[in-house]
């Protein structure tokens, strides 16, 4: 192919683009006038009408519908961050287990990664919160002093209560999503060269400062791809909260379109909120692997 072949190509696929575009656009337009709509934001200061059973600002059903969203945000990034973190714990120890020399741990966790990838997040969300909460009596479950207690109300942690909404959905989404990460682990590990083992060893270095100061340096680099594709499907994957109660901003948005009808603004901002969470999560690994490189490069 020329270079005028490729230059009509790419303007004819540019002008198919526009044109579909459009059509969407048009559609959407003569939607809005049927059904009398219009399309404005101006209802977005109102009084949202509703309650919210969790908030990490003060809320009141008289506060506006822009309010509502805001704590919704909040309370997403809530437990999207705090998923994130306890996944990477978990999907690290996994992985370390998966390739280490113990059959028994590589046993287990080559059967925890299985059965938790070849399960549907629904299903494991449902069992968190209606089997390993709500299943629970009123009386504490587990109870360790005053530091940590487990009941059917959620999780008390050295003064800080967690609802059981939110403890089912931060245990779904971090044992569903650590099997993956396990995965990414292993892969990153394997992809060091033999060679690098044996070097180690032959230096007379412990298997576990081998594998922490020259293995793992090596493998970040191959780690930190798809470790990020496996947040973004985390931040993705928070919006199934409503099938557990948690007020996130996407329980939140289905709310508001039942009272007001506004759907396309709505989703309007529910994807402009996970656009930018996901660039942030994007280009916050993209820095970190940037990081890696530079200082492989000048160690």
């Amino acid at each position: 192919m020329n270079r005028n072949q490729k230059i009509f190509s790419q303007f004819g696929i540019c002008i198919i683009c526009i044109s579909v575009i459009g059509i969407l656009i048009n559609n959407l337009t003569i939607n809005l006038i049927r059904t009398g709509l219009g399309f404005n934001f101006s209802w977005i200061f109102k009084p949202a009408s509703f309650a919210l059973a969790e908030h990490v600002l003060p809320y009141s059903s008289s506060d506006s519908y822009a309010w509502a969203l805001f704590i919704g945000w909040l309370n997403s990034l809530k437990v999207i961050i705090s998923s994130l973190l306890l996944a990477t714990c978990l999907g690290t120890l996994i992985g370390f287990a998966r390739t280490g020399k113990n059959s028994l741990l590589g046993l287990f966790s080559a059967g925890y990664i299985t059965i938790i990838r070849q399960t549907p997040l629904l299903l494991q969300l449902m069992f968190w919160y209606f089997v390993g909460f709500l299943g629970l009596k009123n009386n504490m479950f587990f109870h360790i002093k005053n530091i940590f207690k487990i009941s059917n109300q959620g999780i008390e942690f050295l003064g800080l209560t967690l609802s059981s909404e939110f403890s089912a959905l931060l245990f779904g989404l971090s044992i569903f999503t650590s099997a993956y990460i396990a995965e990414v682990i292993r892969g990153g590990i394997l992809s060091v060269s033999r060679g690098q083992w044996e070097a180690f060893r032959s230096l007379g270095l412990s298997e576990r400062k081998g594998l922490l100061k020259i293995i793992i340096p090596q493998a970040l680099p191959a780690i930190i791809p798809g470790l990020t594709s496996q947040y973004l499907n985390l931040a993705k994957n928070s919006t199934l909260a409503i099938a557990v109660g948690y007020s996130d901003i996407y329980a939140i948005n289905d709310t508001i379109i039942n009272q007001t009808g506004r759907a396309i603004e709505c989703f309007l901002i529910l994807l402009t909120s996970f656009l930018l969470l996901n660039l942030l999560i994007s280009n916050s690994m993209e820095t970190i692997n940037k990081i890696i490189i530079n200082s492989r490069k000048y160690n």
